[in-house]
């Protein structure tokens, strides 16, 4: 009976005993602490774990939403939290804290961030129940973070990255223009603001609404509107106006205005759905964006990376900043474009405000010179805030300045001929110097093309027609006599390798060359048509321009380049023309100029060769009747570039010869540099 006591007496103390000391080791309370943190049970973490001192001094507010918050506004993710492992013998004294090295690492919106604490673990109890709880304050959310610090952001914002010729000819760029504005206590005159709005193109109620601004204060500038850094005649006019003046403020800045203004595009403020989209990259509220053009292509590129810092504002108006982490600003990069700028502009100005497009290519490198496309828009003005008048003005104009032209492809008419040429040459379906008898001003193969008849423009021209002469008088019967005995499949697959039905190889989306709208050929009419650029083909101007290399090359034709960091002399097609072909159609469109009907471009400066083309347009694009006239060209001398120009609209002015006359101002003018 006493055995059975003592060993009753014995398990009661052991039980006993059990009772005083937590069964679960610090270590496992830790490692369950933690699972609870890497998880973001802020709640849990309170309620369970923390002791009865780190409750008194924080309340729930204090760690949980807190935390919570901070989640949220500094975009932390990827939260690891690990602990150093102690020593396996390590015996845990319920009497002593308990310390563990905490390893803490996060991800943030400003950058990762990395620590490591000591984390103390005490037993005490809590709802009758006596365990190991952690000792916890702010510090475990931020190193040296207490509990009335501030944590807070600061953004450095990137430059904008620029664009620039290949010449170092700045296109768009982080310059300067003007704010124009008054000083309430010098602006009182109700006739001034009269004077100002109709300066400024803005209504008396705009200044108002500005000068009642809650932040105004009398002597304070405040800005009403901004003008470029060049507008000397605007910026003169707000001048003499008393009490009006103008502050320099940074600006982006587009040089060649209009000659450059499809290419470069702008930028404009950040729209909220943009905003809502580009978030989580870095935009803000206030940021610009790239609206049209290369601005909008190269938006990721130009944008650059903001910079930003978290850190902490310690207690006290003086308190000290202390660096959580930092991303330094990644300013957009420099772009550097193939184009030549002021050859762009001499083009452009040569024009003379046409409706039209233009585009010159170097034939040994494919690198884009000149893309044009014209009337056009100044982007500077939509820098500067266009109205609503100017914008409808614009709108409206019947030359369409907003219509981007050298992305839109155009029936080449006859400048298309030396390809037609070109196919059959190297098919030997067409011998240069065999003459054909053409008489007559209409011509048809027979009675089974019914009432469709293939026109010519010069039936004076003297027989026999051999290449050279069907070039000089762009004779359509000529050419439309070669496709039909070269055939519709070799044709097609002639065009085909010089890239029709192929998107252009090009870093703006250009519209595609067409053989057709079905991209075959169905008929011999259409045959005939397609070998003069009528019919249903269109071609792109640059693509045109491209295409003309192989003359020049001896049969190569170049991807066309935009960036001077692009590997030169891409090849795009290859073997499209024999030397000795290519010698003889280069001779056939010197001698257009010379002989033939693209006498403005006789020039006795520059040997310029080309081919001139008339498209009669037939509903595709424009109205019934309406002509567009083309010429692509080089000078023969010293072929530095292919320039393929068009104009809308030539009818009434002496056909594509008007064009020719441009073209050879812009030879001129870069022959006198």
């Amino acid at each position: 009976m006493g055995k059975k006591i003592t060993i009753i007496l014995a398990l009661a103390f052991l039980v006993l005993l059990a009772g005083c000391q937590p069964s679960p080791t610090p270590e496992d309370r830790l490692k369950a602490y933690i699972d609870h943190w890497n998880n973001a049970e802020f709640t849990e973490m309170y309620s369970a774990y923390l002791n009865k001192g780190t409750k008194d001094a924080y309340t729930p507010e204090d760690f949980v939403e807190r935390q919570q918050k901070f989640y949220e506004d500094l975009a932390i993710t990827n939260v690891e939290v690990s602990y150093t492992k102690p020593a396996e013998e390590t015996e845990w004294d319920p009497e002593k804290p308990a310390d563990f090295p905490v390893q803490i690492q996060m991800d943030t919106l400003a950058g990762p961030v990395a620590f490591e604490k000591t984390m103390t673990l005490l037993v005490e109890s809590q709802d009758e129940t006596e365990d190991w709880f952690v000792e916890w304050d702010p510090s475990f959310i931020f190193e040296q973070l207490e509990k009335d610090d501030e944590v807070r952001v600061s953004t450095t914002t990137a430059d904008r990255g620029e664009i620039y010729d290949r010449n170092q000819k700045a296109i768009a760029i982080n310059g300067t223009g003007y704010n124009i504005g008054v000083v309430p206590e010098n602006f009182k005159k109700e006739a001034g603001k009269e004077e100002l709005a109709e300066v400024l193109g803005v209504s008396v109620d705009f200044i108002d609404e500005k000068m009642n601004q809650s932040w105004v204060q009398e002597d304070q500038f405040v800005p009403i509107s901004k003008a470029a850094k060049n507008d000397k005649e605007l910026l003169e006019k707000v001048k003499a106006i008393p009490g009006a003046t103008y502050q320099e403020t940074a600006m982006r800045e587009y040089p060649y205005e209009e000659a450059l203004g499809h290419l470069s595009g702008y930028i404009g403020p950040i729209t909220a759905e943009k905003l809502e989209e580009l978030k989580d990259q870095g935009y803000k509220s206030t940021d610009f964006i790239g609206r049209r053009g290369l601005e909008l292509t190269l938006e990721e590129r130009l944008h650059g990376k903001n910079g930003i810092k978290l850190f902490i504002q310690k207690q006290g108006d003086n308190g000290e900043q202390i660096t959580i982490t930092e991303t330094a600003a990644e300013n957009g990069e420099t772009i550097v474009l193939t184009i030549d700028a002021e050859l762009q502009k001499s083009t452009y100005e040569a024009m003379k405000g046409e409706a039209g497009t233009s585009a010159a290519v170097d034939p040994e490198t494919g690198e884009t010179l000149v893309l044009v496309s014209s009337p056009a828009y100044n982007p500077n003005e939509y820098m500067l805030g266009i109205s609503g008048d100017r914008f409808k003005e614009l709108s409206e104009d019947p030359l369409n300045p907003l219509f981007n032209r050298f992305g839109a492809a155009y029936a080449p008419g006859s400048t298309i001929k030396p390809v037609t040429a070109a196919i059959g040459l190297e098919a030997d379906t067409l011998n240069p110097t065999e003459g054909l008898q053409i008489d007559g001003a209409t011509w048809q193969k027979d009675s089974s093309w019914g009432d469709y008849r293939v026109s010519r423009l010069h039936p004076e021209a003297p027989n026999p027609i051999d290449l050279n002469k069907a070039l000089v008088y762009s004779d359509n019967i000529y050419f439309a006599q070669q496709a039909l005995n070269m055939g519709n499949e070799t044709f097609v697959s002639g065009l085909k390798n010089f890239g029709f039905g192929e998107d252009i190889p090009f870093a703006l989306e250009l519209q595609s060359s067409q053989i057709s709208n079905e991209g075959t050929i169905g008929s011999e009419g259409q045959l005939a048509d397609s070998s003069f650029g009528q019919g249903q083909m269109l071609t792109n101007i640059l693509h045109l321009a491209t295409m003309y290399e192989p003359f020049l090359t001896d049969g190569t034709m170049y991807k066309p380049l935009l960036f001077m960091d692009e590997e030169k002399s891409q090849v795009w097609k290859d073997g499209l023309l024999s030397a000795e072909n290519a010698e003889v159609l280069r001779s056939g469109m010197r001698n257009v100029v010379v002989d033939g009907y693209a006498q403005s471009a006789n020039s006795k400066i520059v040997k310029i060769a080309g081919k001139t083309g008339t498209a009669e347009l037939k509903g595709e694009i424009g109205e019934e009747g309406q002509e567009n006239g083309f010429f692509v060209s080089y000078d023969s001398e010293s072929p530095d570039f292919i320039l393929a120009m068009m104009i809308e609209s030539i009818e009434d002015n002496d056909g594509s010869d008007y064009v020719a006359g441009f073209a050879a101002n812009v030879f001129e003018e870069y022959k006198a540099r």
